[in-house]
C-alpha cells in the first residue's frame, strides 16, 4: 500500500512544548483501572519525599520523549518486537480511556460502510504526545458521522493507533483499528517466520490481540505485500481465522480486514477486486479492502461473484484520495469513485484523506477538509451516535489557537489534542432559491469551552422568513424533564432558535437505515428567574461573558428520544436579503431532577517516575532552575468528567517567613493520569502541593473539598548539585 512521501517529516516533529492531559482508563473492553495499582507503595495521605539528583531518565524512551520525558505513542518494527511484547512494559498512557459510544444503525446493519485509512507522512507526528502538542495547524479529522471504521496506517510493522485517536473515534461510535504490514524482502523473511507453522502464527496473532485489548482498541488491518511461500500461503488462511476469531473474543466488535496485494499461489499481484486468486483470505477474516486501479468491470464482478453474495458490505473497495496511478476519481473527485461504489451496493475505504492538508495551505485546512467531505456527503450515511442523558458538545475539534474556559482563555497558545474533541455538529453547506446559503464551520477565533465553536452564517434571501441548520444527528433518549442550555453569541438583524426533533421511545430500538418521521419541538426559554435557571447558574460559577449568551429551556415529554438538534434563524423584520453570522458556543441536554455536581471525591493520588532536570536561568547565567516531571494517578469515576485540571503551588521553602504560593494551573488531564513536564519548582529544600480538580461533564463547579491533593517534599542530594 503505497504512502506519501516522507521528506520533510523531521522538520515537522521538531520537539515543541506540549500542552494539556491525557487518558488512561478503561475502553471498551473492561480492563483493570490503572489507578487501582497506582499507589500500592505510597500510603494514602502521606506526603511523598523525593531526594533530587539529576541523574538522566531511566524511563524507556520507545513511551517517553527522551528530551522531556513526555509520553508518546510508538509502533513496533520488528517481528521480535511483536513476539516480546508484554502488557506490564505497555504505555499507560496510551490506552484507550472512551468506550466506544452505540449509534444507529449499528456496524452490523449497515448495508454499505466507509473507511477511513489514515496515512500522513508515515505517522506517529504531533499526533504521538498523548498529551497533546503546541502546533499551529494541525491536522485533525472531525467529520465522524459519515465513517465506520478508522484505520491508522504507517509502514512500520505494528502500528498500534494513538490513543488520541482512538479516543476521538471512540466518542463517534466509530471503531479504530491498527495495521499489521510486512513489505518486500525484509517482509518476505517476517513471514517466513511466523507463517512457519500453526505455534508460530499463533503466536504472532496471540501478541496481535493482547496489544488490541490492552490499549482499547478494536481490530487489524492486515497488509502483507511480499511475495510468500507454500508453505506461508497456506497457513496464512488459518492464520487470518485464527486472529479473527480471537479478536471477537477477547474484543467484542471487532474486526480484522484483509488488504488486497498476496495471491492464494503466494505471489504479489493486486488484483483490484475480489476474486477466486484472493477469496481465501476473505473467507478466513471480517473484510476485504482492495487495491484503488479497479474499473467498473470490476465493481460488476464482485456485485455478480458467488463468494460475496450476503457480504457486499464486507468489501472495501480502496479509493486513493491522492489518485496514483490509473484510478477513478481521487482529490477533488474522489466522489467519482464513490458514486460507482455505492452504484454496486458496495462499501469503500478512503485512503490518506490528509491530502486536503499536504498538499494544500495548511492556513485553509479546514475549508478545504469541509469541501472534500461536503463533494462526497451525497454517497455517505450519517450516523447517529447514542447515548443517555447528560448529551454535552462545545464543539470543541480537539485543537485552537487557545484553550478557552466558559468563554475566557485559560491557555493563550496554540495546541492540538484529540483527547479533548468533542461530539461533531454535522457540517453544512446548503444553497437556496434566489441566492440564499447556508453553511457551518468550525472556527478557532473564539470559543466556549476547548478550542472552537460552531459558526453558522448564511443569507436568507428575499421572500424566506427563515432558514434551519440541522448541526446533530443523535439518539438520545429524554427525560421526563429535560433541560436544555444553548450557549451563542446573540447576532444582529436575525433572530436565533432552537428547534428539536424527537421520536416517540417505542421507535428507539430500531435499527434500520430509513429515516424515521419526528416531530419539532419548539421550547421556550425560561426566565432567569425560574428556579432551575438560578440552580445552573449557581452550579456552573459563571453566567456569562464578553458577549456569550445562555438560554435555558425545559422539555416535558415522556418516552420521547432526541432525534435532531436544529437551529432556526429567523429574519427580524423586513423582507430583503439579510447576511447573518452566529457564533454558536455550547448546547447540554440534561436530567433536569439531576443539576448538581458529583459529590464523589479525588481519591488516592500518587507520584511515580519523577526524573529531576536541571537548567540555567535567564540573567546571571549562573543560577540554576529545578525542573520537576512526574506522573500522577489518581482515582475518580472518568465517566462523570469534563476532564481534570492539574495545579500546584508552593508550600514552603528554606525561608519559613516566605508565604505559601497561589494555586497555578499545570494543564488539563481527560482520564485519572497525567504526566507532569518540566515543572519549575524552588530549589531543594522545598515542599509542594499537586492538585486535580474534577470538571464534571456538565461543567459544574466540584467543590474544593472534592479535589485531590498530595503533598511532595524534596531535599538535595548529598553530593550537592551539579556544576553546570
Amino acid at each position: 500500500m503505497e504512502s506519501v512521501s516522507t521528506k520533510g517529516k523531521d522538520n515537522m516533529i521538531a520537539r515543541k512544548r506540549k500542552s494539556n492531559g491525557s487518558e488512561t482508563t478503561s475502553g471498551k473492553i473492561p480492563k483493570d483501572d490503572v489507578s487501582s495499582e497506582s499507589c500500592l507503595d505510597q500510603p494514602a495521605d502521606e506526603s511523598v519525599h523525593e531526594v533530587v539528583t539529576f541523574e538522566p531518565s531511566t524511563l524507556p524512551s520507545v513511551h517517553y520523549d527522551p528530551d522531556t520525558t513526555e509520553p508518546i505513542s510508538c509502533s513496533l518494527k520488528s517481528l521480535d518486537e511483536l513476539l516480546s511484547w508484554k502488557r506490564n512494559e505497555a504505555s499507560i498512557f496510551n490506552v484507550s480511556s472512551v468506550p466506544l459510544a452505540s449509534r444507529y444503525p449499528p456496524l452490523e446493519s449497515c448495508p454499505r460502510r466507509t473507511l477511513v485509512s489514515h496515512d500522513m507522512m508515515g505517522g506517529y507526528l504531533e499526533d504521538r504526545f498523548i498529551q497533546g502538542a503546541e502546533v499551529e495547524t494541525p491536522y485533525a479529522f472531525y467529520h465522524w458521522e459519515y465513517i465506520d471504521i478508522f484505520n491508522y496506517f504507517s509502514h512500520q510493522m505494528v502500528t498500534i493507533p494513538p490513543a488520541v485517536w482512538t479516543n476521538a473515534a471512540h466518542r463517534h461510535g466509530v471503531l479504530s483499528i491498527g495495521t499489521f504490514i510486512t513489505e518486500w524482502t525484509d517482509g518476505a523473511k517476517t513471514c517466513e517466520a511466523f507463517l512457519a507453522d500453526e505455534e508460530s502464527y499463533r503466536a504472532a496473532a496471540d501478541k496481535l490481540v493482547q496489544i488490541s485489548h490492552c490499549n482499547g482498541f478494536d481490530g487489524w488491518l492486515i497488509n502483507i505485500e511480499n511475495e510468500l511461500s507454500e508453505t506461508a500461503v497456506n497457513n496464512t488462511g488459518p492464520f487470518l481465522r485464527y486472529l479473527t476469531d480471537q479478536m471477537h473474543e477477547r474484543v467484542p466488535g471487532s474486526v480484522v480486514i484483509w488488504y488486497d496485494s498476496v495471491l492464494k499461489d503466494g505471489k504479489l499481484l493486486w488484483q483490484n477486486e475480489l476474486n477466486d486468486n484472493n477469496r481465501m483470505f476473505f473467507d478466513a477474516c471480517d473484510g476485504f479492502f482492495t487495491n484503488y486501479n479497479w474499473t467498473e468491470q470490476s465493481l460488476e464482478g464482485m456485485k455478480s461473484y458467488a463468494a460475496a453474495q450476503g457480504r457486499f458490505a464486507d468489501i472495501y473497495v480502496g479509493v486513493d484520495v491522492f489518485a496514483r496511478g490509473k484510478v477513478i476519481g481521487g482529490k477533488y473527485e474522489t466522489n467519482k469513485a464513490l458514486e460507482l461504489i455505492r452504484k454496486y451496493d458496495l462499501s469503500t475505504a478512503i485512503f490518506a484523506p490528509d491530502w486536503v492538508y499536504e498538499c494544500h495551505e495548511k492556513a485553509d485546512f479546514r475549508q478545504n477538509q469541509d469541501k472534500f467531505w461536503s463533494l462526497l456527503s451525497d454517497f455517505l450515511y450519517i450516523h447517529r451516535p447514542s447515548s443517555n442523558l447528560p448529551f454535552v458538545s462545545s464543539f470543541c475539534q480537539g485543537f485552537g489557537k487557545s484553550l478557552y474556559w466558559r468563554g475566557k482563555v485559560e491557555t493563550e497558545r496554540s495546541w492540538f489534542n484529540l483527547h479533548a474533541q468533542e461530539i461533531q455538529p454535522l457540517y453544512l453547506s446548503e444553497s437556496f432559491g434566489n441566492g440564499g446559503w447556508l453553511r457551518t464551520r468550525g472556527c478557532s477565533e473564539d470559543a466556549w469551552i476547548g478550542g472552537s465553536s460552531l459558526m453558522l452564517e448564511g443569507m436568507i434571501p428575499s421572500g424566506l422568513s427563515d432558514v434551519c441548520a440541522r448541526i446533530f444527528s443523535l439518539h438520545v433518549p429524554l427525560a421526563a424533564r429535560t433541560f436544555v442550555s444553548f450557549v451563542f453569541k446573540p447576532p444582529v438583524g436575525v433572530k436565533v432558535s432552537l428547534e428539536l426533533k424527537t421520536i416517540d421511545g417505542p421507535l428507539c430500538t430500531f435499527d434500520g437505515t430509513e429515516e424515521i418521521a419526528s416531530r419539532s419541538v419548539f421550547p421556550e426559554a425560561l426566565a432567569e428567574s425560574n428556579q432551575l435557571v438560578e440552580q445552573f447558574a449557581q452550579n456552573c460559577g459563571q453566567w456569562a461573558s464578553d458577549g456569550w449568551a445562555t438560554r435555558c429551556f425545559l422539555l416535558k415529554m415522556i418516552g420521547c428520544s432526541l432525534r435532531e438538534v436544529c437551529i432556526r434563524v429567523s429574519r427580524d423584520g423586513g423582507d430583503e436579503d439579510i447576511n447573518f453570522n452566529c457564533r454558536i458556543g455550547e448546547i447540554m441536554l440534561l436530567d433536569a431532577d439531576n443539576l448538581q455536581a458529583p459529590l464523589q471525591s479525588v481519591e488516592g493520588i500518587c507520584v511515580n517516575d519523577v526524573v529531576w532536570q536541571t537548567g540555567v536561568l535567564k540573567g546571571d547565567g549562573h543560577t540554576l532552575k529545578v525542573l520537576l516531571n512526574a506522573t500522577l494517578r489518581w482515582q475518580y469515576p472518568t465517566r462523570q468528567v469534563r476532564h481534570f485540571r492539574i495545579h500546584w503551588r508552593h508550600l514552603r521553602g528554606p525561608d519559613p517567613r516566605i508565604p505559601s504560593g497561589p494555586l497555578t494551573l499545570i494543564g488539563r488531564s481527560y482520564s485519572a493520569l497525567y504526566r507532569v513536564v518540566e515543572l519549575e519548582v524552588p530549589a531543594a529544600p522545598g515542599l509542594i502541593e499537586l492538585v486535580v480538580e474534577p470538571v464534571s461533564k456538565e461543567g459544574f463547579s466540584v467543590p474544593e473539598a472534592q479535589w485531590g491533593r498530595q503533598t511532595l517534599s524534596y531535599s538535595q542530594s548529598p553530593s550537592g548539585n551539579p556544576s553546570h
